[in-house]
């Protein structure tokens, strides 16, 4: 299946990024069981620019790791059809994703297992934060959602503390 990934950058040395969530995306969905090709606008950004996006789009006033802009109210395991297609593109817009860059690298090195697998990491959130998945309360729905991000990356061959790179 052929989903279509629209990357921008806003800093320096993402480009690298790029092919890796080209990979990591589409596992994702492919993991979550999505039939329907869809589209997902990425920026990647800094702490700057995504503190500014957090403060705009929901009234946070700090920079975050990651920012999901589903484009439908799904619940896990829902998925949107082929009924939601853009009929121009014939590609479901799932939603937008934001990434800083910056906090990628300080928390891959706080955590000890690089900015790629951190990358990685916050991609498959975002995807599954644009399929529904929710992690506000501390219970159930967190541990559903920490779970499939820790079965997707070790489908992928990342494990939580490796280094290697697919």
């Amino acid at each position: 299946m052929k989903h279509e990934l629209i990357i921008e950058t806003e800093v320096d040395g993402a480009e690298e990024y790029a092919g890796l969530l080209r990979q990591v995306i589409p596992a994702a969905l492919e993991a979550e069981g999505v039939e329907t090709p869809c589209e997902i606008d990425v920026l990647f950004t800094d702490d700057q620019g995504i503190h500014a996006i957090n403060l705009e789009q929901r009234g946070v006033d700090r920079p975050t790791d990651v920012l999901s802009f589903p484009m439908f109210e799904l619940q896990p395991g829902e998925h949107p059809g082929a009924e939601d297609a853009d009929p121009g593109t014939g590609l479901v817009p799932l939603g937008d994703m934001v990434l800083s860059l910056e906090r990628a690298a300080a928390q891959g090195e706080e955590f000890g297992h690089g900015t790629r697998r951190e990358v990685a990491y916050l991609a498959v959130h975002s995807v599954l934060h644009l399929l529904g998945y929710d992690h506000m309360d501390e219970g159930p729905m967190k541990a559903q959602m920490r779970a499939r991000e820790e079965a997707i990356l070790e489908g992928l061959g990342i494990g939580r503390k490796e280094q290697n790179e697919i």
